[in-house]
């Protein structure tokens, strides 16, 4: 199938054969590091059965890492969830990613990461190839759009091959919307068009990448983070968010206010969440989650000047003068 790995004995490149192409395989050994007879009996991914996320993949690592820290508090990640993170130009998106998957890739050495970096600058690329475990897949801002498309066609094939096989799946896409860009120049018009020039039908295919996030009850998981751009005076940029809003089971907003005052993490905790958190958080954890959201409510009431992020800052400090999340839900609590 598309995206497997197979692997076997070559036939040995003879005289008349040499330099004319690889060497032909012979036959298949393994395929995806496993027995071929167990490729032969895996199921194919859209058969499997998908339920609700229901195990945290925890990202907290050390004390400094406040990105990972953030989201385990706020928008808790779980194997099988399908994430969007939603930011505007310049807000720490990257960073956030590259924190992603450094702290699965520590905590959780089981898990399979695939990146597809689609419509990114080249330094961007090299940079994420050589700080993250796992595979990479891009295609640059410069290439054709076909690239575009068939590289993140190719990501996300190698990553149902591994869910089909019972493996826990972590496939990080940057960006969405330059995906969803891509497909609506490659593909042909429907004579129908929406706000800011996007042909409906250009969507589907980014759609379908994002809604292949699923945890399967049969045993296997795919982990989607994806990142959408909004604020960059695009009209088509912001449409493409708005298809893909509600979309996702877990949302990440980035403030661009406080990203501008070089406050960090500039996560929007008042308008980040993940749907039915509570499969994934404790009681405890998740009552203490609530009244820190509440907490964050009466602060932004009393406000005195007038800065709807003060709230946060406040909350991001004090995250960041204790040593780890739990005893930080602790003081919330105490107090």
């Amino acid at each position: 199938r598309q995206g497997d790995f197979v692997a076997g004995p070559v036939r040995s490149q003879g005289e008349r054969t040499r330099g004319r192409g690889n060497n032909p395989l012979l036959w298949p050994e393994l395929v995806n590091g496993r027995d071929v007879s167990f490729a032969q009996r895996r199921p194919r991914f859209e058969h499997l059965t998908v339920v609700y996320p229901d195990r945290q993949v925890t990202l907290e690592t050390t004390a400094k890492r406040m990105n990972t820290r953030i989201i385990d508090i706020i928008a808790p990640i779980g194997k099988g969830q399908r994430a969007l993170i939603v930011a505007p130009p310049k807000a720490g998106k990257t960073v956030i990613l590259k924190d992603i998957a450094h702290a699965v890739a520590e905590n959780y050495p089981a898990i399979h990461i695939v990146v597809a970096l689609i419509g990114e600058r080249p330094e961007e690329v090299t940079d994420m190839r050589r700080s993250i475990k796992g595979e990479v897949y891009s295609s640059t801002f410069d290439e054709q759009v076909e690239h575009q498309c068939e590289t993140s066609d190719r990501a996300l094939d190698r990553a149902k091959r591994l869910v089909e096989s019972g493996e826990d799946v972590l496939l990080v896409l940057d960006s969405l919307t330059r995906l969803a860009r891509a497909f609506n120049v490659k593909l042909p018009s429907s004579g129908k068009t929406l706000s800011g020039g996007m042909d409906p039908l250009a969507l589907y295919p980014p759609k379908q990448f994002f809604g292949a996030a699923r945890n399967c009850e049969e045993g296997g998981s795919l982990t989607i983070v994806a990142t959408a751009l909004i604020d960059t005076g695009s009209r088509l940029d912001d449409l493409i968010y708005e298809e893909f809003k509600g979309t996702g089971n877990m949302e990440l907003h980035l403030d661009r206010t406080m990203a501008e005052r070089r406050i960090f993490p500039a996560v929007a905790m008042d308008r980040s969440g993940t749907r039915h958190e509570e499969l994934l958080q404790s009681p405890d954890t998740l009552r203490q989650v609530w009244l820190l959201r509440r907490m964050l409510a009466l602060l932004q009431q009393q406000s005195s000047s007038g800065n709807p992020t003060e709230g946060t800052e406040r909350i991001i400090e004090r995250l960041a003068r204790s040593k780890d999340n739990a005893s930080f839900l602790r003081s919330i609590t105490e107090k």
